[in-house]
């Protein structure tokens, strides 16, 4: 690819319909036979930070026809009053899937309590039963951002395998789950984090790209070689030029300069957030079909 030739335009909404509707025949079986897989989403107190993605699950659960479930607990819920509403939710058999909305209220611990859903409706992926999964290649519920990260990896026709791959940031819900699925379709993964002396000697050599750290413009075009892929998940607010007091979303790669080297990039927003709430609804509807790790195949569908 030359700087001449415009990169490929990774669609994260076209995408996430593209697993809507793969999966669209089966929840309406479901529907029809009155098992209409539920999720249900616990907040505690209220956070204006997390409500944007719980309109966007609201959203995705009713244009899948999935029932959707706000549980609003008060701010000053104990870790013990938490723990025993997860415990009902995981009691009900009419839910087949929880999620607890973060950030939590300061004093609660939020992986211990992540922890609390039983894995087999932990629809986030983050139970360490889930997580072993992808060490194993038991693939039950996954991380969804990781899904969404290598869904639309192969979106943009890029073979994996003997392929150089770098991930920037290394969290337990994006940087190391995603680390692992792309070794398992035999690409040569590097993980860089915050401590890794030169991000850019990596980076320049790397195939395909994921950045997942929360910080704009990370990724600059000197960073990137010809040719690459590049799937950005970071979403950041920075003013815009548009006004005082205005902001706009950015990611972590600095776009315009990045895309004039890539051949497949994500926009942001529009492209890791949509088919990361698509994968929410998958993972909603493998869980109301029952899936666990025990008896996941050991391959890595993404749409079945």
């Amino acid at each position: 690819m030359t700087s001449t030739t415009s990169p490929t335009l990774l669609d994260g909404r076209a995408l996430a319909e593209k697993i809507r509707l793969e999966f669209a025949p089966e929840v309406t079986t479901m529907v029809e036979a009155g098992k209409r897989p539920r999720l249900v989403v616990v907040q505690v107190g209220k956070n204006d930070a997390a409500q944007a993605y719980i309109r966007g699950q609201r959203r995705g659960a009713e244009k899948w026809q999935l029932d959707f479930h706000l549980e609003t607990l008060p701010a000053e819920a104990t870790e013990a009053g938490v723990r025993k509403a997860l415990r009902a939710l995981n009691a009900d058999d009419g839910v087949s899937g929880i999620l607890l909305s973060l950030p939590l209220p300061d004093g609660l611990p939020t992986r211990a309590l992540q922890h609390q859903i039983h894995p087999s409706k932990d629809v986030e992926g983050v139970h360490p039963e889930n997580l072993g999964g992808l060490l194993w290649a038991r693939y039950g519920l996954l991380p969804c951002t990781a899904l969404a990260s290598l869904a639309l990896i192969d979106e943009s026709g890029v073979d994996l395998r003997g392929k150089e791959a770098v991930v920037v940031g290394h969290s337990e819900i994006v940087g190391k789950p995603a680390a692992l699925l792309m070794l398992a379709r035999n690409a040569t993964v590097t993980v860089c984090h915050i401590d890794t002396q030169d991000v850019a000697a990596h980076t320049k050599r790397a195939d395909v790209i994921v950045v997942a750290v929360g910080k704009a413009g990370l990724i600059t075009g000197d960073m990137v070689k010809e040719g690459a892929v590049v799937i950005d998940v970071g979403i950041n607010a920075i003013p815009s030029d548009e006004g005082p007091g205005r902001m706009r979303l950015v990611g972590d790669v600095d776009f315009d300069a990045v895309s004039k080297k890539a051949a497949a990039i994500t926009p942001v927003p529009g492209g890791v957030g949509p088919v990361t709430v698509a994968m929410l609804m998958r993972n909603t509807v493998l869980a109301a079909r029952g899936i666990r790790v025990e008896d996941a195949p050991g391959q890595l569908p993404l749409f079945s």
